[in-house]
Parts: C-alpha cells; structure tokens; sequence
C-alpha cells in the first residue's frame, strides 16, 4: 500500500485575484477615510474661527448666522443675512444641536 499522491494546486490566479480585491477594498477605504478627515479639519476650522470672532448675544441652535470680517481683520457673527449689508462676508453658518458650527452654502 502506497501513500496517497500529492499534486500541488496552483494557486497563482487566486492570489492574484485575492490581491487585486484587497487592495480594491483598502484603497476604497482609505479614500472614505480621508474624506472624512477632511471634512473634520474643515469642521474644526470653521468652528474655531467661529468661537474666536466677535458677538454680543447667545446664538440660538438651529438659526443660521452670518460671519464677517472688519476692515482693521477681526471677524464678527451677525444675524444679518449677506444681502442686506455690503460687510465682507465670510460664510454663513448654521449652529447646530451639538453646539457646532456648520457653513451653510446656500441660504
């Protein structure tokens, strides 16, 4: 009685396949990740420039604001929308139910 034959499998095309599809699957998530990465800094930008300009009132959740910037560079939230002012307008802004700031691009 003999030992059972052995064949060796190639398994080249598997690999290759296996490879292409990992490498499909990582790169597909990498993109989604550095989006998502790009909007947070964008996210924290606006917010900290947000926080760091100047307003005389308690900004309401849910009401959109307007920010704008001085001729001597200080920034300043307004309730007054873009078109009923020549301010140099920055971006407006909506404040949201966690307490962050997120640009509005159209009104």
């Amino acid at each position: 009685m003999g030992a059972p034959v052995i064949t060796s499998i190639d398994t080249t095309a598997w690999k290759n396949r296996s490879i292409n599809k990992t490498n499909h699957k990582l790169n597909a998530k990498y993109l989604e990740l550095k989006a998502e990465y790009e909007k947070m800094t964008r996210e924290f930008e606006y917010n900290s420039l947000i926080f760091n300009s100047y307003f005389s009132f308690e900004p309401v959740i849910g009401e959109v604001y307007h920010l704008y910037k001085r001729e001597n560079g200080k920034n300043f939230l307004s309730l007054i929308a873009p078109n009923q002012c020549n301010f140099n307008h920055l971006g407006s802004f909506y404040l949201s139910v966690d307490q962050t700031w997120e640009k509005v691009d159209k009104l």
